[in-house]
């Protein structure tokens, strides 16, 4: 029997999940869920059903796991505790400073409900957390550094399109390539933020825009890119989609780490990421571990999970015995 998964959102992420779903033997698509008019939305899938967000909690024996893709800022928040008393979820939460009263929030609700909720999968959080968690445990004298890019922050895209006279804009991270060489070479630096990247603007301005006042906006603006060294360019909407359509990304986690009774030898760990589609990457991961709650579910677990708490075997469609075979 196949895992029937629902899709609620579809926009990048959603349609990122459909196309991984295609490459799950074991999985289908059962449905899609949306907040705008369903009869206006076309899928790729032929002949799965697209309904109203509203109209999901009746099809609860139809769906064997929800994926959730809204965003983190209001829609998760708010969706996740909602749908997890009624179906296994997952989501992709990545509002760092608000994992636990999610985490809190979710588990709440998957209990009542009796289903498993897996929350903040994708690549960080999720599998960059995982290699940092395995390097700190091996490696537990030591330090651990996180880049993120080449590639567009879509968080930080829609915080320039805020800015008043703002049409568009694109955003890239991008690492300080020798504060990534430092740490690679062992010499475990201490690095501000200001030294581990910088930002990159690319900025459609509307006609009569002042762009002096957006410029300083955006690299002043808390929280955002006022502790990174930023440059803006200011270019036409053909230029924008010309040459900044497409949403790259990637990064690294390295551990850098020392064993020996007295610390005398040296050790570094790196884990890597070059995607050319983050929204499809991060729903990739999404679709692996919807088969991990399914899985969890089927065990009699119930409760919020996080990608520390699940066991890699859960993940993959290939049994322990092939597992053992193939991998180990």
């Amino acid at each position: 029997m196949s895992i029937r998964i629902g899709i609620m959102g579809y926009g990048n992420l959603g349609r990122g999940v459909e196309c991984a779903i295609r490459q799950n033997p074991d999985m289908e698509l059962a449905a899609v869920f949306t907040r705008r008019d369903p009869k206006n939305l076309t899928i790729l899938t032929p002949d799965v059903p697209v309904y109203a967000a509203e109209d999901a909690v009746k099809m609860q024996d139809q769906i064997d796991v929800m994926i959730l893709c809204g965003g983190s800022a209001t829609d998760l928040p708010v969706q996740t505790p909602f749908y997890a008393e009624y179906f296994n979820v997952i989501d992709s939460f990545d509002t760092h400073a608000k994992v636990p009263e999610h985490f809190e929030a979710v588990d709440q609700a998957a209990k009542k409900g009796g289903k498993v909720a897996i929350m903040s999968v994708g690549w960080d959080p999720g599998m960059f957390s995982l290699n940092r968690a395995y390097a700190e445990a091996v490696l537990p004298q030591g330090s651990v550094y996180t880049f993120w890019g080449k590639g567009v922050s879509q968080g930080h895209s829609d915080a320039i399109r805020r800015i008043e006279g703002v049409l568009d804009a694109r955003q890239y991270t991008i690492p300080v390539e020798a504060a990534l060489e430092a740490v690679r070479s062992g010499k475990d630096p201490e690095l501000t933020t200001r030294q581990k990247h910088t930002r990159e603007c690319f900025v459609v301005a509307k006609p009569g825009a002042d762009l002096s006042r957006i410029e300083e906006e955006i690299k002043t603006m808390p929280n955002y890119f006022d502790e990174y060294d930023t440059t803006v360019h200011f270019i036409t909407e053909e230029a924008l989609k010309r040459d900044h359509s497409a949403l790259p990304h990637g990064g690294f986690v390295i551990r850098s780490g020392r064993t020996g009774w007295n610390a005398e030898n040296h050790h570094v760990i790196e884990y890597s990421l070059k995607l050319d589609s983050n929204p499809e990457f991060t729903s990739s991961i999404l679709v692996a571990y919807a088969r991990a709650a399914y899985r969890l579910q089927q065990e009699g677990v119930s409760g919020c999970k996080t990608v520390l708490d699940i066991a890699p075997a859960y993940l993959s469609a290939k049994s322990g015995e092939e597992l053992r075979k193939s991998l180990l």
